[in-house]
């Protein structure tokens, strides 16, 4: 039967909130300068798999963080390291530059997986003051990227990224090698951009005669779609995948779907650096506290730490 249409009231992700996993979910999720749409379905009748999604939020708003990982396998050790994956989303969500997250992403789960058990993985990073996203790749499909001016859609990697150059990596998929590192590419987004993100289960999905889908045939089927609504764009995408395997997907599918939106941004001001400080304070207290959770330290960078005071150290990265 098809997936049902009706969508649950989008989630509204607070300041220093993490949200995600492994299970099957249909949701929007409202944040500072950017709406997103995760869908994931686990293959076959199982309520979680082995697709993981993350979404964080850091202490100010400003920056959005995205996950989306392919583990191998399923059960109780991928739920294991879903919920290993949400502390380390939230080590690092004070984080501007991501790369520390890919290279302690994969050092843990290299650490923590049987041997011959890997992911590959897609981080994303959304400066909401400039509407840049960063993402690092480790082996996993390319996002794809549909641009409103020109009305187009196309693969988004290093080689296209919007006019900035991209830093290099080794970008093997998580667990290979303890000391990979991963590179990032950028590009802006403008009002009507959509960014989708997505696990290979879409692109591996394969017609009675046997035919894969491909990373164009999903182009395809995305250029088909009307963006009006992307609440709704997932479940499309999804279904029409599924016709075209003429049953079911045999692998689990996740698609993320990235748009701006026309929420105020967190300007830097005194009021907001104080505030975030003087709430810092009272988290690195709890920290020390029986049961207390790590304190996410923030990145020492000027735009990180005077933005949240300034705002005139927002505009440039």
């Amino acid at each position: 039967m098809p997936i049902a249409a009706a969508q649950p009231e989008p989630l509204t992700l607070q300041c220093s909130e993490v949200w995600g996993g492994n299970d099957e979910v249909s949701r929007g999720v409202v944040m500072p300068g950017l709406d997103a749409w995760i869908f994931s379905k686990p293959v076959g009748d199982d309520p979680s798999g082995g697709d993981i999604h993350y979404l964080s939020s850091c202490a100010t708003g400003r920056i959005t963080r995205m996950l989306v990982a392919d583990v191998s396998g399923h059960g109780a050790a991928v739920a294991s390291l879903a919920v290993r994956l949400r502390d380390l989303m939230r080590r690092f969500m004070n984080y501007v530059d991501q790369s520390r997250l890919m290279e302690g992403i994969n050092r843990e789960f290299a650490g923590l997986t049987d041997s011959g058990r890997f992911a590959t993985a897609m981080a994303a990073t959304f400066w909401a003051p400039t509407r840049e996203i960063e993402l690092s790749n480790a082996g996993h499909p390319p996002p794809f990227l549909y641009t409103a001016r020109t009305r187009t859609w196309a693969p988004l990697q290093p080689t296209n990224a919007a006019k900035v150059k991209p830093t290099s990596g080794d970008d093997l998929p998580l667990g290979i090698l303890d000391a990979s590192t991963y590179g990032r590419y950028k590009a802006t987004l403008k009002p009507g951009d959509v960014v989708v993100i997505y696990t290979d289960g879409f692109i591996e999905a394969r017609n009675p005669a046997g035919e894969f889908l491909g990373e164009q045939g999903l182009l395809d089927v995305l250029d088909g779609q009307d963006l009006g609504d992307p609440s709704t764009l997932p479940q499309r995408v999804y279904e029409r995948v599924r016709t075209f395997t003429d049953s079911a997907l045999d692998d689990d599918a996740t698609i993320l779907v990235l748009r701006p939106n026309d929420l105020a941004v967190p300007r830097g001001s005194l009021w907001l650096g104080i505030k975030v400080a003087a709430e810092g304070m009272v988290d690195m207290v709890r920290s020390v506290l029986p049961g207390g959770r790590k304190y996410p330290f923030p990145e020492l960078r000027r735009d990180n730490i005077l933005g949240a005071f300034f705002n005139r150290f927002n505009v440039q990265r």
